[in-house]
């Protein structure tokens, strides 16, 4: 018997390189609603859910926040992403990596914690096909991570048991979320979080980027 692997990819910082113009984005929704909050702060919270982003700026700046801003603040914040499709690029290697994973018939999909609304202008910038390929988006779960909830949908899409599923992300909520569903965690630098956070979070294998990946493919139960 063998174990065969799926992947799981997050999306934002692990395929794409577009952690930083979701920052910019979200630095210039909260501009607009009037809430100071510095970029740095910002950058530590891409990746988890919408609600745990609005319980963290709540501590952070003792503000009120009703529903109604919550949803101008969600839609600034994707107007203000889209803005910036035509800068979005695939990290290095990521095309190479789901090229190399589909010639070698192993299963992958991505499941991110973005909206179906801003993760289509990152898809279109893979070259990733949502009707060929599986992709989880926050807007088909109750919960994004650190909850499990987008890889085990996306490990039910492949059919997989998500004991043999391996999580790739480039943040701490990531591999938290992998921890908690019981996958493998990788973590990629791509998106800004250091080596020791990751592997602090759960990450059992960390990588540049996907095309450090790629190279070290057999690591991780990758084989023809």
């Amino acid at each position: 018997m063998r174990i065969e692997p799926v992947f799981l990819f997050d999306l934002d910082g692990t395929l794409v390189d577009s952690v930083y113009q979701h920052v910019l984005a979200w630095k210039e929704a909260l501009d607009g609603e009037g809430i100071d909050l510095s970029v740095w702060r910002i950058h530590r919270k891409i990746g988890m859910s919408g609600g745990l982003f609005t319980d963290q700026l709540l501590r952070e700046t003792n503000m009120e926040f009703s529903e109604e801003r919550v949803a101008r603040l969600r839609k600034r914040h994707a107007e203000a992403y889209k803005r910036q499709a035509d800068r979005i690029r695939p990290l290095p290697g990521a095309r190479e990596l789901l090229t190399w994973l589909t010639d070698a018939r192993i299963a992958w999909a991505i499941a991110t914690s973005g909206r179906l609304e801003t993760a289509a202008v990152n898809l279109v910038a893979l070259g990733v096909d949502p009707a060929a390929v599986p992709v989880v988006t926050r807007d088909l779960v109750k919960y994004a991570k650190p909850d499990p909830d987008l890889f085990l949908a996306a490990a039910e899409q492949l059919g997989a048991p998500i004991e043999t599923a391996v999580v790739v992300g480039d943040s701490i909520w990531d591999m938290l979320a992998a921890v908690r569903c019981r996958a493998l965690g990788v973590g990629l630098l791509s998106g800004g979080y250091g080596r020791d956070e990751l592997r602090d979070a759960g990450a059992y294998r960390i990588f540049e980027d996907p095309a450090d990946m790629l190279l070290h493919i057999d690591e991780l139960g990758g084989r023809r």
